[in-house]
């Protein structure tokens, strides 16, 4: 199977099942000299481990990271880093009546479609714990934001479960590691707690959908037509397993907005341009203007519920399947660390892509 590659030059390629013995991450490029730890890595995947609330998995890993090469003595050498993480909680059993039916809403039928062979435990590389190895990754490239872009920040919040969207009104910054939804608002943590219980315990699911900005970003990074920051990005979180869209800045809703209300208009600042909104994203042309970059995606309800679904067999026979195990009732609700990472990767990317082609150089305004 390719495809298992995502960059440029910071470039990762993860490998691994859900219920095989381990998963992981190659990461190439890195500059070297880039301060990394194991320990540093870790508070990462501590945020997006299951099992860590009722409204998770119960599935028990500790996603303990292990690296195995491309880091002597604290700093990265340039040379590939290999981590990876030990799966110690499968229960391939659990998966053991489904082996010959398609789970609607799955990528069972399409694996077997296009391969003519199918990990059904847990679904194999179509599983969302294939993110482990991403917020690995992610946590290598926010290293090396760190020592390039100094000031860069990246947060993740959830901003909708179900119909529910927050009001940002409320919105605290401080309220989203508060709260087992990563949302802002603490009242909508509240109104979730209640709605989600009585999903989970009705066996079902909801989808979500979760911002993510950087900010502090400079101004030019992407390229014009096929290079574009905004393509990567949108690329990048839609590859995220059960991710059905993404939207960057106003998104859909600029469909409806005028000439007038979308454009956000410039004035001079004393550090440079300034602008009067952002329905833009951050991103002109595929290029970063400097102002907060804001990408949205929507993640689809968990296809594994307990509510009995009409389906076929490998043979093309008609059954029913209730999908047994331990599973998220919103994977959204873990999705929040991993487009965060995704992010973290693009942005350096692409910092790196403009060092190798400009070499930092900037149209003077002023």
């Amino acid at each position: 199977m390719s495809h298992n590659t995502y960059g440029h030059i910071f470039r990762v390629t993860t490998w691994g099942e859900s219920h095989g013995p381990g998963l992981g991450a190659v990461v190439d490029g890195c500059p070297p000299g880039v301060p990394i730890t194991a320990e540093a890595l870790q508070r990462w995947l501590d945020r997006r481990k299951p099992g860590q609330n009722r409204y998770t998995t119960q599935r028990r890993e500790p996603d303990q990271v292990e690296i195995l090469s491309g880091v002597f003595e604290g700093v990265s050498t340039g040379t590939p880093i290999h981590l990876e993480i030990r799966n110690q909680d499968q229960r391939s059993k659990d998966y053991s009546e489904i082996m010959e039916k398609f789970r609607p809403g799955h990528a069972d039928i399409t694996y077997w479609q296009k391969y003519g062979i199918r990990d059904y435990r847990g679904g194999g590389r179509s599983s969302a714990r294939e993110t482990a190895a991403r917020v690995a990754a992610g946590g290598v490239a926010r290293a090396a934001l760190e020592q390039l872009a100094p000031g860069a920040e990246i947060q993740g919040y959830m901003v909708q479960m179900g119909p529910h969207q927050i009001d940002r009104s409320n919105f605290d910054a401080d309220q989203i590691e508060q709260n087992p939804f990563w949302t802002p608002d603490p009242q909508a943590a509240q109104d979730w707690a209640e709605y989600l219980d009585g999903l989970r315990k009705s066996g079902s699911s909801v989808g979500a959908v979760i911002e993510v900005v950087a900010r502090n970003i400079p101004a030019g990074l992407g390229a014009p037509v096929y290079g574009k920051l905004d393509a990567d990005l949108a690329a990048a979180m839609m590859s995220i397993n059960a991710v059905k869209g993404v939207e960057i800045g106003e998104g859909m809703a600029a469909a409806a907005l005028t000439g007038e209300g979308n454009a956000d208009e410039i004035t001079m600042g004393n550090d440079g341009p300034r602008y009067s909104s952002n329905h833009a994203g951050g991103i002109l042309g595929g290029i970063s203007t400097g102002q907060d970059i804001v990408v949205r995606f929507a993640v689809k309800p968990t296809s594994s519920i307990l509510t009995p679904r009409a389906t076929i067999t490998k043979s093309g026979e008609t059954t029913e399947i209730v999908t047994k195990g331990r599973h998220d009732p919103c994977v959204g609700i873990r999705a929040v660390p991993v487009g965060e990472a995704m992010m973290a990767a693009v942005i350096l990317d692409h910092l790196l892509l403009d060092r190798a082609q400009t070499g930092g150089i900037r149209g003077p305004i002023g």
